[in-house]
């Protein structure tokens, strides 16, 4: 049986929209960065980069706060001199995640960090100089338990590599991932995290598939230098969620020129968006044209205000005609499908009553509040 309305007609049920799974996730070895497993059967982790001076303990420890309350696993801070190396420990004390010392040539800040009680380095090997600097570096990780993340990006390949290769490529890459892979291997370090990054999106790509072709190291996956918020948005979710979806990467951050939070919501979106990750509330609508029968753009600001700060996992659908509605709106949690000034309310894929316009708003949000998540 069907409910009619002027200009709508809505079947009484509609099959429940069934999540497609993406590609099968690859096999890798783990390691543990405090209390966050990366690897293996883990969840796949969501990090960002603090964007203060780490000698400002205040400002730094604020911003992995703002990140930990916006739902990021793990928070990586520049160690890039004295000041920054001495403040550490006194971040690693304050902070409510795991904490990744960002290490690039000085050795002894590397120590210094470990010391500290950070989680994870972010360093390669073959950059900080002799064998015996190497050495005491892996040896002080290793007696701890604390991973390395060798970060290898097209913009700083090593001199001969470029050479061998021309430009920077995915087996340019992968190749510099591998030397300090090597490196680590000769002083039996083992617990070890790979990331081949780009601001190229297709090298970036190519090289992260080279990488989880041949090893079975864990991966750390994203765009260098992705750019502005909508822009770098855009880049990541491609290069990122390409990879995601053929099963590759372990953790992932998003890089833009912008606030750490910022980076965490686009990350944990992107994971959501191939339900990789749990959802928080979704709010869909769709992009409106000539068809549209409704105030859909007043509809949704209102929607949103009212939404704010709402953390059921619910996904709201509120979509503007009868060509795509009906099926759409079916999909959700809470659904929406409008016609000339009216609309059918949708629980679950099932009608639950027919609305006037000026009752949307209300009405989404009587389900919202009745709305309980699946245990």
């Amino acid at each position: 049986m069907a409910i009619t309305t002027p200009d709508i007609e809505i079947h009484q049920q509609l099959p429940h929209h069934q999540t497609y799974k993406v590609g099968v996730r690859r096999k890798t070895r783990s390691v543990l960065v405090g209390g966050v497993k990366i690897g293996g059967d883990a969840p796949i982790s969501v990090q960002t980069m603090t964007k203060t001076k780490t000698d400002d303990v205040a400002g730094t420890v604020a911003q992995v706060r703002a990140a930990a309350e916006a739902g990021v696993d793990i928070v990586r801070v520049t160690v890039n001199d004295k000041e920054a190396a001495d403040a550490m420990k006194e971040i690693v004390r304050q902070s409510p995640v795991p904490i990744v010392a960002d290490i690039h040539f000085n050795h002894v800040f590397a120590l210094k960090a470990v010391e500290a009680g950070v989680a994870k380095v972010r360093l390669n090997p073959g950059n900080i100089g002799s064998k015996d600097r190497i050495r005491q570096v892996l040896t002080a990780c290793k007696d701890k338990g604390i991973p390395i993340r060798i970060g290898v990006n097209s913009g700083s390949l090593e001199e001969d590599i470029l050479e061998k290769h021309g430009y920077p490529t995915p087996e340019a890459l992968y190749e510099s991932a591998m030397r300090h892979v090597g490196i680590c291997d000769g002083f039996d370090f083992k617990d070890v995290v790979i990331s081949v990054k780009s601001t190229d999106v297709k090298l970036m790509i190519e090289a992260y598939r080279l990488v989880a072709q041949r090893t079975d190291i864990p991966l750390h996956i994203g765009v260098t230098e992705a750019g502005t918020t909508r822009v770098g948005t855009i880049k990541s979710a491609v290069g990122i969620g390409t990879l995601l979806a053929e099963g590759i990467g372990d953790t992932i951050r998003v890089s833009l020129t912008d606030d750490p939070v910022k980076e965490v919501e686009v990350g944990k979106e992107i994971l959501r968006s191939l339900s990789l990750a749990s959802r928080s509330l979704e709010l869909i609508a769709c992009p409106t044209c000539g068809r549209l029968e409704v105030d859909l753009f007043g509809i949704m600001a209102q929607l949103e205000e009212k939404l704010a700060g709402v953390k059921k996992p619910v996904k709201i659908a509120v979509l503007g005609c009868v060509v795509n509605g009906p099926g759409e709106a079916s999909e959700a949690d809470i659904g929406v499908a409008a016609g000339k000034g009216v609309a059918i309310l949708y629980r679950k894929g099932e009608v639950v009553r027919r609305v006037m316009e000026d009752e949307i708003v209300s009405a989404v949000m009587e389900e919202v509040e009745r709305f309980q998540p699946p245990a």
